[in-house]
C-alpha cells in the first residue's frame, strides 16, 4: 500500500486543512468522507475479501463491527446481510445492523446501506452508505476508495443519536483500507 496526504473539509468534530497520514488520503465534504489508497494486489483478490461478510470485522477501523449474523457471501445487489455491532456510544453497546447491498459490480464497486431489521423481513434504512470503488493502478496494483455518505440520514434521527456525523474519526477510513490491504496481501 502506498501513502498519500489527508485532505479534510469542515465537518462536525473534524478540523479543516491538510494533515499528513501514513495510512492513505482522506477527503471530507459536508456529508461524505472518503479515503483512497493503492493496494498491491489485483481487484479480484480485493473484491473477494469485500464480498465476504465474515471479513468485515477484520477490515473495520473502529472496532464496532463484530461477527456476521448470517455469514453470507455477498453475491448481488438487493441482498441483505446482518452484522453484530458494538459501540460504547449506543445505549447497551450491543446492536445489530441489517445491510442491503446497493451496488455489486465485481472488480469495480460494492456498496451497502445499513439499516434496522423491522422483524418482518424488511429493512428500515438509516440513511448512510458504505462504498468501495476499485480501479487499476499500474500493472499489479488496485486503487481502492472507501466512501461513507450520510447525506440521507434524516434530521430526526441525527437529533436522537448520541453522536454527530460522521460518528468516527477521519482516519477510520484510512485504517479500514490498511486493514483491507493487510488481509489481501497477507
Amino acid at each position: 500500500m502506498t501513502g498519500s496526504s489527508t485532505k479534510q473539509a469542515g465537518a462536525p468534530g473534524v478540523g479543516s486543512g491538510t494533515q499528513p497520514s501514513s495510512q492513505g488520503g482522506t477527503t471530507m465534504t459536508d456529508e461524505t468522507i472518503s479515503a483512497t489508497t493503492i493496494i498491491n494486489a489485483p481487484a479480484e483478490a480485493i473484491f473477494a475479501v469485500l464480498a465476504d461478510s465474515a471479513k468485515h470485522a477484520a477490515i473495520d477501523g473502529t472496532g464496532w463491527v463484530r461477527e456476521p449474523i448470517d455469514g453470507q457471501h455477498l453475491t448481488e445487489a438487493g441482498q441483505v446481510f446482518r452484522t453484530a455491532m458494538y459501540n460504547d456510544s449506543v445505549p447497551g453497546g450491543h446492536y445489530r445492523m441489517a445491510n442491503r447491498v446497493q451496488v455489486f459490480d465485481p472488480l469495480r464497486a460494492i456498496s451497502w446501506e445499513p439499516g434496522m431489521d423491522t422483524g418482518d423481513g424488511s429493512l428500515r434504512p438509516v440513511g448512510h452508505i458504505w462504498r468501495y470503488d476499485l480501479a487499476p493502478a499500474g500493472p499489479s496494483g488496485t486503487e481502492v476508495t472507501l466512501s461513507y455518505d450520510w447525506s440521507a440520514v434524516p434530521d430526526a434521527l441525527r437529533q436522537r443519536l448520541p453522536f454527530p456525523f460522521p460518528p468516527f474519526a477521519a482516519d477510520h477510513l484510512s485504517n479500514s483500507l490498511a486493514h483491507l490491504a493487510e488481509l489481501v496481501t497477507g
